[in-house]
């Protein structure tokens, strides 16, 4: 059997050419997405940037740690605290102490330099270290030192702070463009600072630090002193490469996963239809005393040879394309620069054995087929498929569908929220996907009468041909519809379930939104008090400054959990500018002591009082005032702005005044903000600017997918029509005997072409339907007010492009068929 399987393999290729290229591609894919994963669990540890050169840089507390059963929970801070005091005092007898302030500013007039820089005062740029390159340190509050060479001394830059003249240039160091303001002004510009540079040994420093918290008690708690790498998390962002590195995981251990059962679902559906069109050949072999078990086995052996020769060369091709990979992800931005393939062979191995396991899974089931194929069989001569569903599809395809549905009422019931989760709008429409493919031919004689109803009735045997070709080869319209049915269903499903999220969150904003106005800060600050009082002032204006922050509760016992939180100025202007989803309870009712919560929460019982701790860290128990619907999960959590010390206004939500004009208060906003770079937008123009747009990282991962789903799409056909269309070689040339001329076979076939892949888009269709309205339903459950949104023009492009594919490998193979002599061979 297995010198039968090779011969059949030399002398067959061209039908086992699309499994060695999906085969081959799929091990490529699975071999950089480890290599990928590999170079992720060697990154380095990041090295100190801002304060490379400091000796010592003491942090105030930015970390909230909770003793629990099951050990201590921590989260970051979302108001981390100063450096108290008491510490500040003791520091100071060791040495120089340098106060680390930052704060963002923007550079007005567009086109002259970075748009967003980040200002310091100077006595912190030695800690990196800056050295002036050219001209001198700021000694007026309107001079400035800048990084790199977008600005040279004596030029003037105006900024959201102003006027700045630029007095001195300093060398970029690539991790910020910073602008470096007198010490004096830069603690009026950002009056709160975190953290210090301390000019002393480590030691004395841990002492003097310890010796302050035991001498002044829990107002020193959570200190911290860094030094040597450690003074990494006294920059901006320490944690931006973890989170890339994230990211990045997710984005290729999602390909990964998509290529696994997109290659699954093309090699079997490649063997199955194979091992159909050879039933003739089993019969002679059964005829000349071939077993059962032989015939399967030559077919797993043929699988297996085509196994081995395409995870070896998508081995060799994923070692060609990982660096390019990685060289492009770090040139876009989601990697980090250190970013880089080593020389892991884990990868390799995992990937070859995996693709090896792949094709001898999709081939299983044709093997089972072909070792129930009778002597008989080599004397059948009916093209019409009389029994395109075995035993073992109706098990595996109603298995499937009836799991999918299952755990959709199963989710719906007790937690729809999780059905907003990109995890699972991404893998759940894979089992329903793989029963409906199980299942086409079920539906592919109805789905196409239906569709050629119309063509079967106009004038010329075209329109009935098609129809009757298309119903009676019911297993080769099923393997050509199948891989478009799995892109057309991905399309809709995954591009549609962003849409439908993205216009929910929209919906919810615009129905929370009340106000006619809503001021908003620079990104990354705030309006100081005196740009409130000038909103105030506003003839005609009832306002409603807010301030972000968050909540931390206990869950459980166990589970430490953050929620976003807006701090309001009191129950009566929020309820005048905004709506809130209420589920019990009154915004009225919102005090000092209180608060308002959702129903994602454990405790969300109106008068119940719950034990938090506010965004500094500081432990209180409040009591709930009223409940939101949880909606899409960013309903978050409202606290009064006594519940949210030092939070910056960052956003002012604007009422208008009975008889007050729009235009006329509009000016006046717009002209109390304008020396801060504030931003005065309507209600709605707001409401469709703050809608959350999916981030890059989840747009990539869903055009990789869609990308992979395309290709395979491509292959299968491509291959499927040159092996259908090259076993019609007797049909077509009896139609030409008969009198059809080549342009009306061809003409005939592209039709059958159409409307096989107007059967798998309809197919697809279905099941992105079946997706999306459980979404909605879950929508519906959270009270959002929102419908499901159909990607009609993803989805229209993607069937037009399935459908020229289609057609062209079907034509391409008719072409040279027809070119041959009408002779029917006997």
């Amino acid at each position: 059997m297995l010198t039968t399987a090779l011969h059949t393999l030399r002398t067959r290729w061209v039908a086992f050419t699309g499994s060695f290229v999906a085969l081959s591609l799929g091990v490529a894919l699975l071999a950089v997405s480890g290599l990928a994963l590999a170079a992720t669990l060697d990154a380095p540890d990041r090295k100190p940037e801002r304060f490379a050169a400091a000796p010592v840089v003491v942090r105030g507390q930015d970390t909230l740690r909770v003793p629990t059963v099951s050990g201590e929970r921590t989260e970051e801070l979302a108001r981390p605290r100063a450096v108290p005091d008491a510490v500040v005092v003791r520091l100071k007898r060791l040495g120089t102490v340098v106060e680390d302030r930052s704060f963002p500013v923007r550079v007005r007039g567009g086109g002259h330099g970075p748009g967003e820089l980040v200002g310091h005062p100077w006595s912190t740029a030695a800690f990196a270290p800056y050295r002036i390159d050219a001209g001198r340190a700021p000694r007026a509050a309107d001079e400035v030192v800048v990084t790199g060479g977008w600005a040279a001394p004596g030029e003037r830059v105006r900024t959201d702070r102003g006027t700045l003249r630029v007095v001195g240039t300093v060398p970029g160091r690539g991790f910020e463009d910073a602008v470096f303001f007198t010490d004096a002004r830069a603690a009026r510009l950002a009056p709160v600072g975190v953290q210090v540079a301390v000019d002393a040994e480590v030691s004395a420093v841990r002492r003097a630090v310890r010796d302050a918290r035991r001498d002044s008690g829990p107002g020193s708690a959570g200190v911290r002193v860094l030094a040597g790498d450690d003074r990494r998390y006294a920059d901006a962002d320490p944690d931006r490469d973890r989170e890339a590195l994230t990211g990045l995981n997710a984005l290729f251990g999602t390909a990964g996963g998509v290529t696994a059962f997109v290659s699954v679902f093309v090699v079997a559906s490649t063997f199955a239809f194979a091992v159909d069109r050879r039933r003739r050949e089993f019969g002679l072999l059964r005829t000349t005393g071939a077993t059962p078990g032989q015939l399967r086995r030559t077919v797993l052996a043929e699988a297996l040879g085509v196994g081995v020769l395409a995870s070896a060369a998508g081995c060799v091709l994923g070692a060609y394309a990982a660096p390019r990979l990685a060289a492009r992800v770090v040139e876009e931005g989601p990697a980090p620069a250190w970013f880089a393939i080593g020389d892991h062979t884990w990868p390799y191995h995992a990937a070859f054995w995996t693709g090896l396991a792949v094709a001898l899974c999709g081939a299983t089931a044709a093997a089972c087929r072909a070792g129930r194929t009778g002597p008989v069989e080599a004397l059948r001569e009916a093209s019409v498929d009389t029994r395109a569903m075995t035993r073992g599809r109706w098990v595996c395809g109603a298995g499937l569908l009836l799991t999918a549905l299952v755990t959709l009422v199963l989710a719906l019931a007790d937690d729809p929220g999780d059905l907003l989760h990109r995890k699972t709008y991404v893998s759940r429409p894979m089992p329903l996907i793989a029963a409906a493919a199980l299942l086409a031919p079920v539906v592919v004689r109805p789905t196409a009468r239906l569709l050629t109803w119309l063509p079967a009735r106009l004038p010329g045997a075209t329109g009935l041909l098609a129809r009757e070709n298309t119903v009676a080869g019911v297993r080769r319209t099923a393997a050509v519809a199948a891989p478009v049915l799995v892109t057309v269903a991905l399309t809709g499903s995954l591009l549609g379930a962003v849409a439908t999220l993205n216009g929910a969150k929209a919906a919810e904003v615009r129905e929370r939104t009340a106000a006619a106005f809503v001021v908003t800060a620079p990104s990354g600050a705030g309006f100081d008090a005196a740009t409130v009082d000038r909103l105030r002032a506003v003839p005609g204006a009832e306002l409603s400054p807010t301030s972000p922050s968050a909540v931390y509760v206990l869950e459980d016992g166990v589970a430490l959990i953050r929620s976003d939180a807006r701090a309001v100025a009191g129950p009566e202007p929020l309820t005048a500018t905004t709506r809130l989803p209420l589920a019990a309870g009154k915004v009225s009712d919102l005090d000092d002591h209180s608060i308002i919560v959702n129903e994602e929460w454990e405790e969300h019982t109106v008068g119940r009082r719950v034990r938090v701790w506010l965004g500094d860290g500081t432990p209180k128990t409040l009591r709930i005032a009223a409940v939101m619907h949880t909606g899409t999960g960013d309903n978050g959590v409202y606290v009064t702005a006594a519940n949210a010390a030092g939070a910056p206004v960052d956003r002012v939500d604007v009422a208008l005044a009975d008889g007050a004009d729009g235009a006329t208060v509009a000016a006046g906003l717009r002209g109390a903000v304008a020396s801060v770079g504030g931003r005065v937008s309507s209600g709605d123009e707001w409401a469709e600017a703050a809608s959350a747009e999916s981030d890059g990282t989840t747009r990539t991962g869903l055009f990789l997918v869609l990308g992979i789903a395309l290709l395979y799409t491509g292959i299968s056909v491509v291959n499927t029509m040159l092996t259908a269309t090259s076993d019609r070689v007797r049909d077509l040339t009896v139609l030409r005997l008969t009198g059809a001329t080549d342009a009306q076979v061809l003409r005939l076939l592209a039709v059958e072409s159409l409307t096989v892949a107007a059967v798998g888009t309809l197919l697809g269709l279905l099941v992105a339907g079946l997706n999306l309205a459980g979404m909605g339903a879950a929508l519906r459950l959270l009270a959002v007010p929102a419908a499901p949104v159909v990607p009609w023009a993803a989805v229209a492009t993607t069937a037009g492009t399935c459908a020229a594919l289609t057609v062209t490998a079907s034509l391409t193979s008719a072409t040279l068929l027809v070119r041959r002599r009408a002779v029917v061979r006997e």
